[in-house]
């Protein structure tokens, strides 16, 4: 399997790690291209892949050609690409907001994959949710969900709306997450918590409680009744986010994000 990356950021190295820790290829049929020569001297040495500074060069080494660039390069990547990319090869993008309808327009190519990971992906706990254009055979289809399913769990939609739904919660989740330990991590410190304790007991407590949920045939609304006893701390604790409608919140919140992720893809 040769593979090409256009981008040697942050996600595209989270790929790369992720393939070839799973033995789906080797470093020799890897190809990164990226405008950063130090990033791709920092890849060659970590992982000792093919690293180019011309992106012709690098789309023509490659079956699967990976587009990891940021959204605002796109457009300059696409016109310098389009039409060089032989039918037979698979692009798969992993760039958030851009729809199948713009990469086939600006890549003047059918055979597309769009995909949209999220940054767990980089420790192995990615959650990637993608589509594919009627050009991608089904041992292609096989093929990418290895590689997708090499960064963690994957889940192929038929319909592309999803994937703009999927980017409001799992691509843009993690940030909730972050925003929601970092507040618990400073209401522990005001409560008198030294700041290495507050920060043990908030991650602990966030990934304890998302691993038993995962692992539990109860509803979430049960699991939280188990840990609510009546007229306690936590049923205190509840009853301030219930009258600040944390719910609704969310909710705006997550409907924000879908509405974004539209508009960004047209």
């Amino acid at each position: 399997m040769k593979i090409t990356f256009i981008g040697g950021g942050n996600m595209g190295q989270a790929m790369l790690s992720a393939v070839l820790n799973k033995g789906l290829t080797t470093p020799e049929n890897i190809t990164v291209s990226d405008k950063n020569s130090a990033r791709l001297k920092q890849l060659k040495q970590d992982f000792d892949v093919y690293i180019s500074g011309n992106n012709l060069e690098a789309i023509a080494r490659g079956d699967i050609i990976i587009l990891a660039v940021k959204p605002q390069n796109l457009d300059e990547v696409m016109n310098e690409i389009g039409r060089q990319i032989k039918p037979e090869q698979l692009v798969l993008s992993i760039i958030a907001g851009k729809s199948i309808a713009s990469l086939r327009r600006g890549l003047k190519h059918d055979a597309i994959v769009r995909a949209m990971p999220n940054t767990p992906a980089q420790i192995g706990q990615g959650m990637t949710v993608w589509t594919a254009t009627d050009e991608i055979t089904e041992g292609q289809k096989t093929t990418v969900g290895s590689i997708l399913g090499a960064m963690g769990k994957e889940v192929y939609v038929t319909n592309e709306s999803y994937i703009d739904m999927a980017t409001a919660i799992s691509g843009s989740g993690p940030a909730y997450v972050f925003l929601f330990m970092e507040s618990l991590i400073d209401a522990a410190v005001e409560i008198g918590l030294p700041p290495e304790m507050a920060r043990e007991l908030a991650l602990h407590t966030v990934t304890g409680a998302a691993e038993y949920a995962r692992r539990s045939d109860k509803g979430l609304a049960q699991l939280k009744q188990t840990v609510t006893s009546p007229g306690g701390t936590t049923a205190e604790a509840l009853k301030v986010f219930e009258r600040r409608d944390f719910s609704r919140l969310v909710k705006k919140a997550v409907a924000a994000a879908y509405r974004r992720a539209k508009e960004l893809g047209g």
